[in-house]
């Protein structure tokens, strides 16, 4: 029989080696809640807000891009900073607005000084990775463990899960820009939280016949009401519908991918595109069509499902919720807000205002715009140019039919924007009127409204240091024909080269 004193060590011994045991556990507890999430963007391009089936779409199928709200959360107030490829890149990958990264026009390359959250996610031990469209330039490429750029040479077919063609596409070459996203995932350090930009080329003009072994018949099609209805738009929609389906197969491959790997449940997924659809009064303008995309949300361990937030977010936004997200504090140049408290309460009051800008693209433009929940104000600092969409844009089936209806006298007031001069001040009451087809701005009832947003733009301004240039850049390419011009030449001079 054990003694008072063995009886005491003993126990002594055993409440030792339950703290051990529960410190243990504790340690192993913290360290799987602090686990840095891997993080995955996806990027369309030139897709518009409401052409995915979970936005409302009646007749796009898109299965996966509607897994992705189903399982996680669809925003309802995405922006982006420009409706302009390269320059919405660049401000996403560096958390800063398009003038304020010196690659606010297309095709100017992102100088090397700029800082991007890539590389802070790299120093601190992510593995990062681009593939598809790059678009930024090469000075950023060091900022990437591996890039893939997109391969016209390329060949194969979104599969779904049984390893059958989800649909069968019919791509000559890369034309998606996505066939390198799994691999990229799949080449991955497993030992390393990791990073991608996974960007698509869809969907992206010019568009081909025949892609899909179910297209879309013209009666599926639906038309916005700043377009005419008529054969050749309704014609233009439908191939423009059968890229969105052809991205849907390659985010479903991604999907299924992360699932084989085991790391779906600890994978932020963030999908946008980086502007809006590639048709007349969208892409290049700053009416919703232009800079609303889908903005979807997958992270398992983090959010929800089903969850709907109707925040005002924008893509200048990404940056610091990429680096709060994997434990980073975003540096001082970031100019975006961190939204991922908005990942647990999607109530939380975030932005009064988000912030657009229209700048060179093909044709000489300059604009500006803040959006708050209810109005939009525009500011078009050259508005005795017309809002002419980009040259792929003139050179398709719809802006030729619009131009024949036009030379015919057909065509309505309110599609006639995209061929005269803009008023130098727009504004939109979008509850009543989403289209943005009644322009406000001198309408005295809404004189309280239009002078606050056009104190918020100024000081958005002056805050970010917007500089009217000293001189506009020429159009490279005719108006009417979509034909370069002379002057064209590639690649493209920088802003400092053109400065000189």
């Amino acid at each position: 029989m054990m003694s008072v004193m063995e009886r005491i060590r003993t126990c002594s011994k055993l409440a030792a080696l339950m703290v051990l045991v529960w410190a243990g556990t504790s340690v192993q507890a913290a360290s799987n809640l602090t686990t840095p999430p891997n993080l995955v963007l996806i990027i369309a391009d030139d897709l518009a807000w409401d052409d995915v089936g979970c936005y409302g779409h009646p007749t796009i199928r898109t299965p996966n891009l509607d897994r992705l709200a189903r399982e996680g959360m669809r925003f309802t107030r995405g922006f982006v900073t420009a409706a302009s490829c390269s320059p919405s890149r660049a401000s996403m990958i560096t958390g800063r607005y398009p003038h304020n990264t010196d690659a606010e026009e297309l095709h100017w390359p992102v100088p090397k000084e700029q800082v991007t959250f890539v590389e802070k996610l790299r120093e601190a031990g992510y593995w990062t990775a681009a593939a598809g469209k790059w678009h930024l330039g090469e000075a950023l490429k060091d900022r990437f463990d591996q890039i893939k750029e997109a391969d016209p040479s390329g060949f194969q077919l979104p599969t779904g899960k049984d390893g059958k063609p989800a649909e069968v596409i019919k791509a000559k070459g890369d034309q998606s820009g996505c066939i390198d996203w799994v691999p990229t995932l799949k080449d991955r350090p497993k030992d390393k939280p990791f990073f991608l930009w996974l960007a698509s080329l869809d969907p992206h003009r010019d568009y081909e016949e025949g892609i899909s072994s179910r297209p879309y018949r013209p009666d599926e099609v639906r038309v916005p009401a700043y377009l005419p209805d008529v054969v050749e738009v309704r014609k233009d929609l439908a191939l423009y519908y059968e890229e969105i389906t052809r991205l849907d197969g390659f985010v479903g491959q991604v999907l299924d991918e992360l699932e084989k790997q085991g790391v779906a449940d600890n994978t932020f997924i963030l999908f946008l595109s980086d502007n809006g659809r590639p048709f007349p009064r969208d892409k290049t303008t700053l009416f919703e069509g232009g800079i609303k995309t889908p903005w979807l949300i997958r992270w398992p361990k983090g959010v929800k499902p089903g969850t709907v937030c109707n925040q005002l977010v924008s893509s200048v936004d990404i940056a610091p919720t990429m680096l709060t997200l994997a434990g980073l504090q975003p540096g001082p140049t970031i100019q975006g807000k961190d939204f991922s408290a908005l990942l647990k309460k999607p109530t939380t009051k975030f932005r009064e205002y988000v912030y657009g800008e229209d700048n060179w693209h093909d044709y000489a433009d300059r604009a500006r715009a803040v959006r708050s929940d209810r109005f939009k104000y525009i500011r078009n600092d050259y508005p005795d140019l017309p809002n002419t969409p980009p040259a792929d844009g003139v050179r398709s089936l719809s802006y030729q039919a619009m131009q024949r209806l036009r030379d015919k006298g057909f065509l309505t007031e309110d599609k006639l924007t995209c061929f005269k001069s803009r008023a130098p001040e727009e504004f939109y009451d979008l509850t009543n009127d989403p289209n943005e087809m009644k322009n406000l701005a001198n309408d005295p009832r809404f004189a309280s409204e239009l002078r606050r947003h056009q104190e918020a733009l100024a000081a958005w301004t002056k805050e970010t240091k917007d500089v009217m240039p000293a001189k506009r850049s020429p159009d490279e390419f005719d108006r009417e024909t979509g034909k370069p011009l002379p002057n064209r030449v590639r690649p493209r001079p920088s802003k400092a080269e053109m400065q000189k």
